[in-house]
This record gives structure tokens, sequence and C-alpha cells, in this order.
């Protein structure tokens, strides 16, 4: 007889599951041993209070001979009298041999009943690679055991009974899918779910974050001081109103905001640094319905617009998306949004806004809007595009381009993945959580009762109508941050601090994809072969882009390069570029006048007329003020179980290669982390949504 050592970690608090008896068989290249049944009744299975993390069952296998080089565990999970239908979350399996080698099973899921359940020796492999029936089989099982525990649907194969799916083997792989579900026509697939309460436990969020979560929305008004306010529904008299309102609840960068939000030069930072970076770009040729001249923007006669542009020191933004959007409803009052086009002029390492026209169409009725008018008319021109930019950002750059994406990707990875796959083990921790907050967000956010629907300009209709355009004019080149910076020409323009610390973050991202990818694929030929990666890309492509072919989005990949390039954009999008434009929400829109979630009175069609009164009979009530603010506060506010950029707790490689260059990548990141705190003591306000201290790794708030 022979004894195998068998360790089972069953994870930390945040998975805390009942205990329960299980049996294992183990799986070699000579054989296999009989199911033996574990216990974890024993005292040794015990909380480590110093670590948080439980010790490990010991367990010893007897078999009568050596079972060759192991291949793979069955795990069974025993029913239990007092808990029938409790889960039990399996970390890994280490398990040792009579020789002295270790086998490592990284498995990192919830059983929650009592089959079998297949796990391969934990090398990252490809389906070409399997040799043996066994690890094929764990392969095929990985694959039928995901689909079915997110609400796996027949494909029209199996409707038309062409694939018996108790036969099929291999070729039923790819014949089964996970349902998606479109909420609306011209948008992105999502998962289908009833609610977040019907997602398996491998999405849903930890009890800690659950219970979080519930006691953060249940008390945001509470914890903001606000609920005195909540059922006002009263105009606002004057702006110090506002001001006794914010606060209740400051940060210093809010604070900052409140001092400097008439000034011009913080107006333009904002469209660098502020929560929405995404809509500025360099101007070579004045739109044709922005009849701006020289004598309008530089009354001197010193420059000329021409030039400047030469220069490259004019820039646009322009919310065209936003024309002919209908606004919204709300207690039975129309509200008003506009579609402003917004020049911008380099001057001393700033960029000040030269002028401002509130509609697209050039009319008596729409002036351009200078910073020579009255201090009310450019004021209230202002605050017309910061609404627009609230509206844009909500919906193009926030829920489109990282919320819902980063669910495209994930669903995509779960249907076609299996956990022994390279991407797989590589993309996992970028998916944390990301299906729970997002079904989350379609039920308290976006649905027909939902925050935004219910207190923005842009809610109900409008809504999607912004998302279908936004989507519809999104790229490939978009979404990979120097291809972005680049089309933008936005390359050379100082104090850009968004695409000077996102760029050295790519770089680190691309650095640590490409090794590790490169260490599995190595040749474009393998690339090429695997079935698993293609499909991944077609669903992201089909599901995601609506396989629209000027979106510029592979349909396949040829290349390492390419493959290399896109997964690099995915895991930039679900870390880096969701704080980017989530993180700093209450910092920038805390103070409502800066950036109000709506208006109530309509653009302004002559100059000469605004007071501080039309400004104030233009921005939302106090109610409306207050539900901005808790919605803003609970959209950026940071979970205490957290993981941030390089930090991966579930250690699913297990090769010394993609190990060595993950802990290369926590040490490059640590070191920008470094410049970038020593960069923000020398300025006034402190860029810090891309420091990797705070950026998570992914899409989980």
């Amino acid at each position: 007889m022979v004894s195998y050592k068998v360790n089972i970690y069953t994870g930390d608090l945040a998975h805390f599951s009942t205990f329960h008896d299980f049996r294992i068989t183990l799986v070699g290249t000579d054989g296999e041993s009989n199911p033996t049944k574990l216990t974890t009744w024993i005292p040794s299975f015990k909380l480590n209070m110093f670590s948080l993390f439980f010790q490990p069952f010991t367990h010893k296998v007897e078999c009568t001979t050596p079972l060759g080089e192991l291949l793979a565990i069955i795990v069974q999970k025993e029913h239990h009298l007092v808990f029938p239908n409790g889960s039990w979350f399996v970390a890994k399996v280490v398990v040792e041999s009579p020789m002295g080698d270790i086998y490592q099973f990284p498995i990192y899921r919830w059983i929650t009943d009592c089959k079998d359940h297949y796990f391969q020796e934990g090398s990252a492999k490809f389906l070409s690679q399997e040799e043996e029936n066994i690890t094929q089989l764990c392969w095929t099982k990985d694959l039928e055991e995901q689909r079915a525990l997110y609400s796996c649907l027949p494909s029209l194969h199996h409707q038309k009974g062409l694939i018996n799916p108790l036969k099929a083997k291999t070729s039923c792989l790819f014949s089964v899918c996970l349902s998606w579900d479109q909420p609306k026509d011209g948008l992105p697939y999502s998962i289908k779910a009833e609610s977040y309460s019907s997602l398996p436990l491998d999405a849903s969020f930890s009890n800690k974050k659950k219970i979080e979560m519930w006691l953060t929305i249940g008390t945001a008004l509470v914890e903001l001081k606000l609920t005195e306010w909540v059922d006002h529904k009263m105009k606002w008299t004057n702006i110090e109103d506002i001001r006794r309102l914010h606060c209740c609840h400051r940060t210093e960068i809010s604070e900052y905001v409140y001092q400097n939000w008439k000034e011009d030069s913080f107006f333009g930072y904002q469209f660098l640094n502020g929560v929405n970076p995404m809509m500025i770009q360099r101007c070579v040729t004045l739109p044709e319905n922005f009849q701006v001249t020289d004598e309008m923007v530089f009354k001197d006669g010193k420059q000329s617009l021409t030039d400047e542009m030469k220069k490259g020191n004019i820039f646009l933004c322009d919310y065209k998306m936003l024309d002919g959007v209908k606004a919204n409803i709300i207690d039975g009052k129309q509200q008003y949004l506009a579609a402003p086009l917004v020049l911008l002029h380099k001057t001393d390492d700033k960029l000040m806004p030269i002028a401002i026209q509130l509609k697209q169409i050039p009319a008596e009725d729409n002036p351009v809007f200078f910073p020579t008018d009255s201090e009310w008319d450019w004021l209230l021109a202002k605050t017309f595009v910061k609404n627009a930019d609230f509206n844009m950002h909500e919906l193009s750059s926030h829920l489109l381009r990282t919320h819902l994406l980063a669910e495209v990707f994930t669903v995509a990875l779960l249907r076609q993945i299996p956990m022994m796959h390279p991407l797989y083990k590589l993309l996992m921790p970028h998916t944390r959580y990301t299906l729970m907050i997002n079904c989350l967000a379609r039920q308290l956010l976006i649905s027909d009762n939902g925050i935004f629907t219910k207190f923005a300009s842009s809610g109900g209709e409008g809504m999607f109508t912004i998302l279908r355009k936004a989507l519809s004019s999104m790229t490939y080149r978009s979404l990979c941050l120097p291809d972005d910076i680049s089309d933008r020409g936005l390359e050379d323009v100082p104090n850009f601090f968004y695409r000077d610390d996102g760029l050295k973050l790519w770089d680190i991202i691309h650095s640590f994809v490409k090794g590790t990818l490169q260490y599995y694929y190595q040749s474009n030929q393998m690339v090429q072969e695997d079935q698993a990666l293609q499909k991944w890309i077609g669903d992201i492509y089909s599901y995601g882009f609506l396989s629209e072919k000027n979106t510029g989005i592979p349909k396949r990949f040829d290349t390492v390069g390419e493959l290399v390039k896109f997964v690099t954009m995915v895991i930039f999008t679900c870390s880096a570029q969701h704080s980017a434009v989530n993180a700093g929400q209450y910092d920038f829109i805390g103070w409502m006048p800066n950036c109000p979630a709506t208006l109530e009175r309509p653009p302004p069609s002559k100059k000469g007329e605004a007071t501080e009164k039309t400004l104030l009979d233009t921005l939302p009530s106090s109610d409306i003020t207050v539900q901005s603010m808790a919605a803003v506060w609970l959209l950026s506010k940071e979970s205490t179980d957290s993981e941030f950029l390089g930090n991966y707790p579930e250690q699913r490689f297990i090769e010394d290669v993609p190990l060595k260059n993950i802990k290369v990548f926590k040490e490059q990141l640590n070191e920008l982390s470094l410049q970038i705190k020593a960069r923000n003591k020398a300025l006034e306000l402190a860029y810090t949504y891309l420091d990797p201290e705070v950026v998570e790794n992914s899409v989980s708030v």
C-alpha cells in the first residue's frame, strides 16, 4: 500500500461555508484510487485568527500501487442531513505523492450539488495538448458545468435533435450556449438573469460584501446627513443653500470643486482629469455647424483660429450624440438636455473655454456664448455643458464602456474557456463581482424605477437612445488607450494626468500579458488553432459589438500580438479605465452645480437675460440633488474587500514563468504608485484615480 497526502483548502472568511463530508478520487497515468471518504468534522480543520484563512484539512488516500503522474481528481460532496442544500467552497487541493511529488489543483469554486466534479492538475493547457481521456473529460465537464451553472439553454442544434447531449462528447462542447439576454435592441447582450439573487454563488458577492453593500445602500442618506432633505421638492433660492447641503459630506477634492467650479481654468481642467476625460479632442478644422470667427474669440486681433489650430492649441468637445435625445419628465415636469459644442484654447499650460454653442444647428435662438458675456450668461452656458457631460459620462464612458463591456468579456469567458486554459487563469481575477454589480445596476439604477431613470435628464427613453448611439460609434481603437490618445491628438497636452498615468499602466499591463501569453502561445499557429480562444472572441464580436465590422473589433485572432493587445485592453478596461471614470464621481459631482444630473429649464435662446435666479431655477430641485448625491457617493464608495490591480489571492497559475511575471507585475505597479504619489505632492489638485493602489482588478462597484 502507498499513501497520498491530500490537503483541502476551503478559502477565507469571505467564502465561509458549512462543513461537509466528501469523497475524492485520485486519477493518474497508471490508474486511479478508490473513492475515499473524507470528513471535515475534525479539530485540525480550524480558523487561523491571524491570517483569517482556514487551515487545510489533511487526509491520506491509500492505494495498492502508485498511480504514476497525477492528472486529475474527482470530488463529490456528500448529502448532509442537517444542511441538505449547503454549499461548499473549495479553494484548492494539494496532493503529495509517496515519492514526494507535489500536485496542485486550483479550483476556487462553490460546490452546491452532490455530483462528481472533475478537476485537472493545475498547469495551464490547451485542448490540443490534452492526450489523456481523463484530462479531455475534465475539459468537457468543466464547460458543461459552467454553462449549466449560468442558466444554460439548448442550442438550435439540440432543439432540432441533431445532437444527443447525453451521448455526445467533445462535439457538444460548442453546441450548448450560456443564456445571453439583450435588454434592448441595439445594446450589448448581458447575462440572462431574473435578478442578482438568481446568479450562482461563484458570481455573487461574498457574504461580507453583501452585508456591507446593503448596509451602505440603506444608510446612504443617513451617512450623508441628507435624510431631512429627501422629501423636499423645493427650488433653490441661493447658492449657499446648496452649500449647506454639500457641507454635510465633503471630500478634499469635492471641497476644491466647490471653491473653483465657476473658474474657466477648472472647467477646462475637468475635460482632462475629471470623471470624463473621454470627450476632448484636438481641433484641426472647425465643425461647419460651429460658426465661430476670429473676432469672436480673439478680440485683440493678435491671434487667429487657423494659426492656433496649426499650432495644436485648439480643442473641441462635441456632444452631438445627445442631439435629438428625448429628455426626461420628472414628477410631471419636463427636463432639458442640450447637445453643446465647446471650443477650448491652450494658453499658459491651461485649457480655457473660449466659445460654447448649446445646440447643434446654428440659429438666431442658438447664440454662441463667450467668456466676455455676462457672468450669468457664461455660467449658465457652462452648466448646460456640464449636464451634457454628466449624461455622456454615466451612460457612455461609465456604463457602456466599462460595466457592459466587462460583462460581455466575462460571460464569453465563462461560456467558452475552461478553467485549465491560460486565458481563464489570466482573466478570472478581472471578472470578480462584475455580473452581480451589473444585475444590481439594471435593477436599481436603469430600470423603470431606477435612480437614473427617475432623476437624470436622459433617464427613460433617452437613456437607451444614447447607449445605442454610443455603441454604434464605439471602436476598438477608442478602447485601446495609446490609440485613443493618438486619434484624439492629445499626445502633448500639458497636465493630462489621466493620459500620463493611464499610458504607464497600459504598458505595465501589456508587458505582463505579453510575457504570460507568449509562454503558452509559442507560435501564431497555436493561436489560430485554439478553438476555445476563437469562440471567445467570436462571442465578444457577436454579442458585445453586434457583429459590426466598423467597430474594428476582431472576429478572430491570427497572431500572438493581436491576442496580447486585445487581452491588455480587456484588463485595462475592467480595472484602470473603470477606476478613472468611477472613483471620482462624488469628488466632482457631489457639488451639484458643478455637474447637475438634470436641468429644469431649456437652454437660453438670448443673451443678456440670465441672472442668479435663472441659474437656480434651471438647476434640479432639492430632492433630485439629494438623490443624485447619494447615488454618486454609493457608486464611488470603495468596498472593504476590494482586490487591487496585481493582487491575486486566488493562485490559479502554478508554473514558475507566470508566477514570476505576476511578481514583476506587482513590482512595476508599486513603482508606478510611488511615482504618482511623488508627483501629486507638487500638485494643487492631486490626481489619484489611476494610482495602482486604488485601482481594483475588476468592475465590482
